[in-house]
């Protein structure tokens, strides 16, 4: 018996690799196509010989995409961006690329799509991140009806960049420099998010709606900082940078491969990034969400002085 087939776009990611390890305990053959296949081999540890195949793909023209998701049984789409690097590239990544693999995916009669767009699409946003990513998820349902989305909230985990990002600064500066600092979030766990993908599988419910992943509670991002702050033991003064002042440094930094901000995040941090109430969520598809007090912890304890010895012994 031919084994099943799964298809990870951004496996290589800080999402996609927890997807691709638990697609490979589902004992699928994983697909993980990425830039390069140098990340992706890092992976084939997570699977048996063969289980885990790395397929690289610099340019992701129809013909690529064709190939990839050929005799695919799910095909899940974790690529995405928070900055640009060119004009237009949201509107490439976000917005047109999801559609071109919805309809390769219909073309090949996959039997799961999952698309993991964002919390905060939104096609009137002022923000050219959000309305791409709804411009993505629009495009996906026009392709393949029977799709699932999945729209987490900020996301943390070991790897993270929100916290270790904070947690890094909070190390090297005498203060902690804040923008929105009362816009409130929602941050899920990564392992969660993962989790809902495959959940997709034993769900036919699942199929053609939309889920809003978050964690238990809402917090501020000053108050999410604080937290940050206590459980690395740092005592740092938090600095609510004027709109002005940030949106000066967001132009100053905007050439950067990786930008500390910019100015459409300036426009993100306006607005609230949690779930609206009205759509399914983890528990939905049999995940409860896991509070961030239980995982945050175990991976900030390397920005403590003294390091992880100093909280283990705390």
């Amino acid at each position: 018996m031919a084994r099943r087939v799964a298809v990870v776009f951004g496996g290589t990611g800080f999402i996609g690799r927890h997807v691709v390890q638990r697609l490979a305990k589902r004992d699928f053959v994983v697909r993980v196509v990425s830039r390069g296949t140098e990340s992706a081999r890092l992976l084939m540890t997570q699977g048996m010989v063969g289980q885990i195949v790395p397929l690289g793909a610099g340019k992701l023209d129809d013909a690529t995409l064709a190939r990839s998701v050929e005799g695919a049984e799910l095909v899940v789409n974790l690529i995405g961006i928070l900055a640009e690097r060119r004009s237009g590239d949201f509107a490439r990544i976000h917005g047109e690329l999801p559609g071109r693999i919805a309809r390769a995916s219909a073309a090949a009669g996959v039997r799961h799509l999952v698309h993991v767009s964002a919390l905060g699409a939104g096609a009137g946003s002022e923000s050219l991140y959000a309305r791409s990513k709804a411009q993505g998820e629009e495009a996906v349902r026009a392709a393949f009806p029977a799709a699932t989305i999945l729209r987490p909230s900020i996301v943390f985990g070991p790897e993270d960049s929100f916290f270790n990002r904070f947690a890094g600064m909070a190390r090297v500066l005498p203060v902690l420099p804040l923008v929105g600092g009362g816009t409130r979030f929602q941050p899920v766990y990564v392992g969660d998010v993962a989790d809902a993908v495959v959940a997709v599988l034993d769900r036919p419910e699942a199929a053609g709606r939309t889920y809003e992943l978050a964690g238990p509670r809402a917090a501020s991002f000053r108050s999410l900082m604080e937290y940050m702050l206590e459980v690395i033991g740092r005592r740092r003064r938090i600095l609510e940078l004027p709109e002005g002042l940030a949106r000066f440094q967001a132009g100053l930094t905007s050439w950067m491969p990786n930008p500390p901000l910019t100015r459409d995040q300036l426009i993100l941090l306006k607005t609230d990034n949690v779930p609206a109430g009205d759509a399914p969520g983890l528990r939905e598809l049999g995940t409860e969400p896991t509070p961030m007090e239980l995982v945050v912890p175990t991976y900030l304890s390397r920005f403590r002085v003294g390091g992880r010895r100093t909280m283990a012994a705390a």
